[in-house]
């Protein structure tokens, strides 16, 4: 299949996602109308911050699924749909735990509130309060109802139960990793590199890569080594989106991420490029200055330097290239059908290619 073929596939499972997505907000505010405009507000905020993303969870599901042999669209966009919607909720419980109140250059669900209660009088303290409150509580709606999502799928029973298995793994593990990540911040040592990976991998790897992907062949009925295989690649493949984040993180351009560059040297965040830059030349000169909050664009540059000279660049961006060629390797085995190969092959390119 050639790229503009490929294009177009992508367009087309993207748009059934959506579809299922739509739907489900739609008869969410349908139904909360009956409990006051503020309460359909809310839904309406919350379905805002699932737009506006690159579906990649969903792209994972319907790949592997379709790869697979699985020709149940819709079952497989239902369970790409609460992979999505568990994307949501992590991500707006997440910038509660950070008490970040902007995502994409612009506010984000406890931003918005937090603004309405400034613009009605509220001092600054209750205005933040409204903002995280009503950010836990669609928080937990879009993950309670990521599970719905796949119970409503149409999937048979036991294929479901193996569904909601993979979805409750994806959050166990996502809570393990935040909670690591957030003792990080407070400790007064800066972790290792391996143990910054395996922090990464159970905050952000295992929900993004590896669940959607052994969703996607458990739902088209896969053989089991299959399936451990796609587990995996997506372990490998995720941690190296996560290295990549985080280079981006300091170094991207914000007007292709919607991310702030200054805001991980503002907080201290604990990423591989910090770890490595600690033990190399000329961290003293900057160590007064990673975790300084109220860091100038000036200062973070000073920091990118630093980054760059010592090596930890240039040791981030091979890492990545290390864990997106092993998860490349995981491909190889011969239980893994050509057209399963073909459809993974770019998500590692993908993956190498937001740092080039």
């Amino acid at each position: 299949m050639d790229a503009p073929d490929l294009l177009a596939v992508a367009r087309e499972r993207q748009a059934q996602v959506d579809g299922v997505l739509d739907c489900f907000f739609q008869l969410a505010k349908l139904r909360a109308a009956s409990m006051g405009s503020s309460y359909v507000e809310l839904w309406r905020r919350l379905e805002e911050s699932t737009t506006g993303g690159k579906r990649f969870r969903p792209r994972m599901v319907m790949g592997a699924y379709a790869a697979l042999g699985g020709d149940d669209l819709e079952a497989a966009a239902n369970v790409g749909a609460a992979f999505e919607l568990l994307h949501t909720a992590l991500i707006v419980h997440d910038d509660v735990i950070d008490r970040d109140f902007s995502r994409r250059g612009g506010p984000n669900l406890a931003g918005l509130y937090r603004e309405r209660a400034l613009a009605a009088g509220a001092d600054e303290d209750a205005a933040q309060h409204r903002g995280i409150s009503a950010a836990v509580i669609a928080g937990d709606l879009a993950l309670f109802n990521a599970y719905r999502l796949i119970d409503r799928s149409g999937a048979a029973h036991a294929t479901r139960h193996r569904l909601l298995e993979l979805m409750d793994d994806a959050i166990f593990a996502s809570a393990a990793g935040e909670l690591i990540d957030i003792d990080y911040a407070a400790a007064p040592d800066m972790p290792h590199v391996d143990d910054i990976l395996t922090m990464e991998r159970l905050k952000t790897a295992v929900y993004s890569f590896e669940g959607p992907l052994m969703a996607g062949a458990v739902l088209a009925g896969a053989p089991e080594a299959t399936v451990q295989t796609l587990a995996d690649f997506g372990r490998e493949i995720g941690i190296a989106y996560q290295i990549v984040d985080d280079v981006l993180g300091v170094f991207g351009e914000e007007t292709l991420t919607g991310k702030t560059t200054i805001g991980d040297l503002r907080e201290g965040k604990r990423t591989v490029l910090i770890s490595y830059a600690t033990s190399a030349h000329g961290w003293e000169g900057i160590r007064g200055l990673v975790g300084k909050p109220d860091l100038t664009e000036e200062e973070a540059e000073q920091v990118r330097a630093v980054l760059v000279t010592s090596g930890a660049r240039d040791f981030a961006d091979g890492l990545a290239r290390y864990y997106a060629n092993r998860a490349l390797a995981r491909l190889v085995e011969p239980h893994v059908p050509r057209a399963l190969r073909e459809e993974l092959h770019p998500v590692a390119d993908a993956v190498l290619s937001r740092v080039r």
